[in-house]
């Protein structure tokens, strides 16, 4: 049969493509052209005639493979009868058609393409193969041109193609099962070889080129049919963590007390608190490496000196609003220098106190 669809998907999901095996089966109705025909043997008009057609019926079974990318091939059986029918003379008889194609298919993945996410999916194909065509005695000729009616009888093969168009509707709650609907347009060349056709008279009866309209239902199943896995779920970051903010206050050699400008600073980290999202504030004092008490006492004095400048930005943070309790302060003398310097040295910018908003 030609055909082989996307696998399908549960229902209203994008259907899918069919990739590894597939099978599938399906039949219908069968509508073959008038023919015309005459013997081998005849000269002129002589032994002419028509054979007709009216009902038939086709069914078939496939096998195949999808690539992934919407491509598919597939080894086909057929069987197809028709009616024979003469109008004239009334006499009735059947031929039937047997064999085997090679099909090759595509098929239209409307999410991908148009962005149409039904569970439907169209497909064309085309396919080639060999087709033998056998005639029951008693099918009338049509009544030849000049002579009486005859019947008919045989069997012989030819080359055949079809041309394929239909579409696979998913099944719903049945992963990788679909229906399919689709016409198919058989060609026979059955001009060549048919000589052991014959008619009541031994005459070989030679036929001109047959053409089936094929109108068909089927089910196929794609055996690779499971839903592809859930995508990952996102990973979840954590928020980076606010950077602390940081707001430097400078003091005068041996001083604690705030300048007018040290006072804007702290009033700007206070209102900032209020702003950004603060759980801890943190006030820390320095010096730089000289003393005004030089010797062993130094460095002890120094310590006490930055105690008493962060307690001055401290003082200064809860005048401005900032609830005391928010406030951790810390002395650390001479250590952490801003500015790296030797020994005994007086650094401006060492003598500070940061204020970091956590």
């Amino acid at each position: 049969m030609a055909t082989s669809l996307l696998a399908a998907t549960p229902f209203a999901a994008k259907a899918t493509t069919i990739t590894g095996p597939y099978v599938d089966i399906g039949g219908g109705y069968n509508l073959t052209q008038t023919q015309h025909m005459r013997d081998a043997e005849a000269e002129g008009g002589n032994g002419e005639g028509r054979l007709g057609h009216r009902h038939g019926w086709t069914g078939f079974g496939s096998v195949g493979w999808g690539f992934g990318n919407g491509l598919r091939a597939e080894v086909e059986g057929a069987y197809n009868w028709s009616e024979i029918y003469s109008k004239a003379r009334g006499d009735k008889g059947s031929d039937r058609s047997y064999g085997g194609f090679v099909n090759v298919l595509y098929d239209i993945d409307l999410k991908r393409l148009f962005n149409i996410d039904v569970p439907v999916t169209p497909f064309v194909g085309v396919g080639a193969g060999y087709l033998w065509e056998n005639m029951q005695k008693g099918a009338y000729s049509g009544g030849y041109q000049g002579g009486n009616g005859s019947s008919l009888k045989g069997t012989n093969g030819s080359f055949a193609y079809q041309g394929i168009v239909g579409a696979a509707y998913d099944i719903p709650g049945v992963p990788g099962l679909q229906m399919t609907t689709e016409y198919r347009m058989v060609g026979q060349v059955e001009d060549f070889g048919m000589g052991n056709i014959r008619a009541d008279s031994g005459a070989a009866v030679r036929f001109d080129h047959r053409f089936n309209h094929q109108f068909i239902v089927g089910v196929r199943y794609a055996f690779n049919n499971a839903p592809p896995p859930p995508p990952p779920a996102p990973a979840v970051v954590p928020p980076a963590p606010t950077a602390a903010r940081t707001y430097l206050v400078f003091f005068d050699w041996d001083g604690a007390a705030l300048t007018g400008r040290s006072r804007e600073i702290v009033a700007e980290a206070a209102q900032a608190s209020t702003h950004v999202q603060t759980t801890r504030i943190e006030v820390n004092g320095y010096t730089d490496n000289t003393s005004a008490h030089p010797g062993p006492r130094g460095e002890k004095y120094n310590l006490g000196l930055s105690m008493r400048r962060a307690d001055s930005v401290k003082a200064e943070l809860i005048r401005d609003g900032v609830p005391a309790n928010a406030i951790d302060i810390h002395g650390y003398g001479e250590a952490h220098p801003l500015v790296p310097t030797g020994p005994d040295t007086r650094e401006p910018q060492n003598r500070r106190v940061e204020i970091i908003l956590h």
